[in-house]
């Protein structure tokens, strides 16, 4: 072993941003020449929330090396294939967000202008059509993509999971302390820097002191660590995003076969629905500016649709970053670095992110003077790109929002627009266009669907689709759309598909 290798890695947080940072790291770090120790606060409860999560998480667990559906049985997962909004665009009916990418058979640069002239010319079709998770979410059907042949128009499906946060912990925990990752319960007391101001040990209040070369904070909104001892500065976007407080509960499950979360647009806010697999996740994110907590509590039991099993939960947050995410020998991981409403159910994928970017990046001890800010540096220009990205995503379904039957989504339509947000919208508007951003998570399809979900049809369309047989085309287009649809049909239906998987689990 190289005698500069960074040694000693002490992670602030048993949370799911924590959590991840240890699997990641024992998959990553040799245990012979490296030691990771997660500091587990004893005096904070789980809450154990239903939450919406993207892709990325399974991806993560593929990247350890582990079973995705032995990780769906053991955290009792469910499946989701997007996000279905209703109420957004004003009396419209509801429209889908579905994950993945579209058919194959579609899928090319001027497919989008092809669509708009289709319906110009009175083809229906919504866009989800062409797309393989929104099919199999409409019909209630599924199978794992890694099944799916080359071949088959279903290939370019993803999926993603409603989880239980607190037993994807748990089944995280498991993984590294195999690996020899070591947690110990107990409270920060106190934390040491050294004379250039890096964090040099924390003492605990078991008396013991831990001491590192690298410190993670995920300790959540708090940021004991890149806040309280390093004092890095938030920088609020609530200016852009209207809500600020959510309230919490699960409810008994009544629904087995639902693919998709759903956001509901409320009065002053929106709610959550999110099916699990043994019960139901509801949550109201609301502007406090707006509604009074009863206020919102009572429009949260209005609209769930069965018998609440806990205490609701009420959770404020701040959207927001932190301008230096990684500051000294410290990373902020997860709520300790940043925030954004769950719109986009961006807070696991961000931590994931922040994980693999810190893997990336990963420092040695020699010359840390030098190579330390340099890294930090380039770690905090990607991150702060990768949350922007998400929050112009989020902020664009307040602007475009055709409701405007309260005060609260009247001010949405008239904030401030960061300029990305602006820029896309009026392209959008005249031909179709979008910004192309290189690495964005959430991809044209993403803001095309939203868009046109609101009722926001561009004026015309790319001229080279003019130059096109446009009946050799639309029959294309049409069998394309065929195709897709029967290979949806002979997929399992979803009540089926989760029978044999829990039934597999407990043979």
């Amino acid at each position: 072993m190289n005698n500069s290798q960074l040694k000693k890695v002490v992670i602030r947080g048993g949370g799911a941003a924590g959590c991840i940072a240890a699997a990641a790291l024992a998959r990553n770090l040799n245990p012979e020449h490296h030691r990771i120790t997660v500091i587990e606060s004893a005096h904070i409860a789980s809450i154990g929330l239903g939450e919406s999560v993207l892709p990325s998480l399974v991806s993560f667990i593929r990247g350890l090396d582990l079973d995705e559906k032995d990780f769906i049985r053991k955290t009792g997962a469910s499946i989701k294939l997007g996000t279905q909004f209703r109420g957004w665009a004003g009396n419209e009916k509801p429209f889908g967000h579905p994950l993945g990418s579209l058919t194959p058979g579609v899928a090319g640069a001027d497919f989008f202008s092809r669509w708009l002239k289709a319906r110009s010319l009175g083809d229906a079709s919504p866009l989800q059509d062409y797309v393989p998770a929104a099919v199999m979410a409409e019909r209630q059907k599924f199978g794992f993509p890694s099944g799916f042949s080359p071949d088959s128009p279903l290939v370019a499906a993803d999926y993603a999971l409603h989880v239980d946060a607190v037993l994807v912990c748990q089944y995280l925990r498991e993984y590294a302390q195999a690996r020899q990752a070591r947690y110990v319960k107990a409270h920060v007391v106190r934390v040491n820097r050294d004379e250039k101001g890096a964090i040099s040990s924390v003492e605990l209040n078991n008396r013991e002191s831990v001491e590192g070369d690298l410190f993670l904070d995920c300790s959540g909104h708090r940021g004991l660590l890149i806040h309280e001892a390093l004092n890095s500065t938030y920088e609020s976007w609530n200016h852009l995003l209207p809500c600020d407080r959510a309230v919490a509960m699960q409810t008994e499950s009544r629904d087995t076969a639902s693919l998709y979360t759903v956001s509901a647009a409320q009065q002053h806010g929106w709610a959550w629905r999110i099916p699990m697999h043994d019960r139901v996740s509801h949550g109201y994110v609301f502007s406090s500016e707006h509604v009074s907590d009863s206020q919102a509590l009572q429009i949260l039991l209005d609209a769930a649709d069965s018998a609440p099993l806990r205490e609701p939960r009420f959770i404020p947050f701040r959207n927001g970053l932190r301008k230096e995410l990684w500051k000294h020998n410290c990373i902020a991981v997860g709520l300790a670095g940043g925030f954004l409403e769950p719109l986009a159910s961006t807070a696991i994928h961000l931590a994931i992110r922040s994980v693999q970017c810190m893997l990336d990046l990963f420092p040695d001890l020699d010359d840390s003077a030098r190579q330390w800010p340099v890294l930090a540096a380039e770690y905090n220009r990607r991150m702060r790109f990768e949350y922007e990205e998400i929050r112009d995503f989020i902020v664009l379904h307040y602007s475009t929002s055709r409701r405007a039957d309260t005060e609260f989504w009247q001010r949405c339509r008239s904030r401030p627009l960061p300029d990305r947000v602006a820029a896309n919208i009026e392209l959008f508007k005249y031909r179709g266009e979008l910004q192309h951003v290189e690495g964005a998570l959430f991809k044209p399809l993403s803001w095309q669907m939203v868009l046109t979900g609101m009722g926001v049809i561009p004026q015309s369309w790319h001229p080279f689709v003019d130059d096109a047989d446009f009946d050799a085309m639309h029959q294309s287009m049409q069998a394309e759309r065929a195709a897709l649809a029967h290979a949806v049909k002979r997929l399992p239906r979803y009540g089926d598909f989760v029978s044999r998987l829990f039934d597999t689990a407990a043979a």
